[in-house]
């Protein structure tokens, strides 16, 4: 799951009306010419969407009877856009669904099943608990593209300016290090985020979540919850943690101070490694530290599972269907996974595809060590939605606009709406 907006990505939103309809295309239906299928990727137009273009010609290029018509949509923008499009039934034939969105939009039946089809021909290659979180009432729905998690990742130069010798374990001893790097550097130790997806560690590392869905409960409000981002809370004051930053471009400023030596560490996921190596302070990639987020109280440590599927649009046409079933077989392929992997350092999601060239990356290496401590979501097809009310929420708390009651107690309505059957 990607959070941060690249600045060139508003340009293709304002593309998206005129090119949403994937089986609608006037010329892509007849039988003397190519079946032209549409495809909206929702990677990061600065640093992803090359390496995905380039394997786009180099389809098209193998399969002269299939044009790929490519578009770029913003990442938080696309749920909303494909939801609106696919239920006027004008969506693109294929989807980069984040995980989280691919059972909620099976729910719909916006999703074509791919059990049994082309595209799913190399299942077992694929590790089982990302073809898990593709599924919905026992139905595949999406190709798992690439996986990733979020890591503490630090500047390796200012933990040993400050004479630390390894990553903090605990929120606690992140921050005992960042007024140390404070004091010997006077740089900021750690910054965090006020977005809902990155504070979910700290309801891990007291061993609860959002909801419990087996219970059927709404835990956001927990005495656990409450205490989980109470620690994320206290890292936004204090010697060494800078305080938050709940503007429009929070993303970028935190993304920005690090890579280029002005904070030594934050909590962020492989998607950015390329960018990080573009900072001054990772001229020299070896300076990046990865670590396992911190644990918390309870003892447990780990992120959320994120990552991507490529989803078919139910409501295409035989001829676009079969055509969008060979593009995600080929950009699913060990071949296509292991190029993603090199250009843009996300992780692979098939055994395959971690070949030496892709374990020798030191970025990836370093987020296949903490990815064994992922926590997948729960089999809830309205989960992803969960963060929507905590991102209208704690950036109010972490600002000092309202208190953490008052913000969760606001959160736990909004999502009971989400999931009416949930009890508090």
């Amino acid at each position: 799951m990607r959070r941060g907006i690249a600045a060139s990505a508003l340009v293709a939103s304002l593309a998206l009306t005129a090119t949403a309809c994937g089986g609608s295309d006037s010329d892509s239906g007849k039988s003397d010419g190519p079946v032209t299928i549409t495809w909206w990727d929702t990677s990061n137009a600065t640093n992803e969407s090359p390496t995905y273009k380039a394997l786009v010609q180099q389809f098209e290029a193998a399969n002269k009877d299939i044009k790929v018509k490519y578009v770029d949509v913003p990442f938080d923008q696309a749920q909303n856009k494909f939801d609106t499009a696919a239920g006027a039934k004008g969506a693109p034939d294929v989807l980069r669904s984040e995980v989280g969105w691919t059972p909620a939009f099976a729910k719909k039946g916006f999703f074509l099943p791919l059990d049994g089809t082309e595209a799913l021909a190399d299942q077992a290659k694929f590790e089982p608990n990302l073809i898990k979180q593709a599924q919905y009432e026992g139905k595949t729905y999406g190709v798992p593209l690439v996986t990733d998690t979020l890591a503490l990742v630090y500047n390796k130069a200012l933990f040993k300016k400050a004479g630390i010798t390894e990553a903090p374990k605990t929120w606690d001893e992140l921050k005992t290090d960042a007024a140390k790097i404070k004091a010997k550097t006077k740089v900021d130790g750690y910054w965090g985020s006020t977005q809902a997806y990155y504070a979910q560690s700290f309801l891990y590392g007291e061993g609860t979540d959002t909801v419990d869905a087996g219970a059927k409960k709404i835990t956001v409000n927990s005495a656990a919850a409450k205490k989980g981002y109470g620690s994320w809370l206290s890292l936004f004051s204090g010697k060494g943690l800078h305080k938050a930053d709940a503007t429009a471009d929070a993303y970028a400023h935190i993304q920005d101070a690090f890579v280029n030596g002005k904070v030594a560490a934050i909590i962020q996921g492989p998607w950015e490694i390329t960018n990080f190596y573009k900072g001054s302070a990772f001229k020299d990639k070896s300076n990046l530290g990865i670590a396992t987020v911190p644990a918390g109280s309870a003892g447990k440590a780990g992120a959320p599972t994120g990552g991507h599927n490529l989803s078919v649009y139910a409501g295409s046409d035989k001829a676009h269907q079969e055509a969008a079933l060979k593009f995600v077989k080929f950009m699913t392929s060990a071949q296509a996974q292991e190029t993603i992997a090199l250009k843009n350092s996300t992780l692979p999601t098939r055994s395959d595809a971690y070949t030496e060239k892709v374990k020798a990356d030191p970025g990836i290496a370093g987020y296949q060590g903490v990815l064994s401590a992922a926590q997948p979501r729960p089999a809830l097809p309205e989960y992803s939605s969960l963060w929507g009310p905590l991102d209208t929420e704690l950036p109010k708390v972490a600002s000092g606009k309202e208190s953490l009651d008052k913000g969760l107690s606001n959160a736990e309505l909004a999502i009971s709406k989400l999931v009416s059957d949930f009890s508090k």
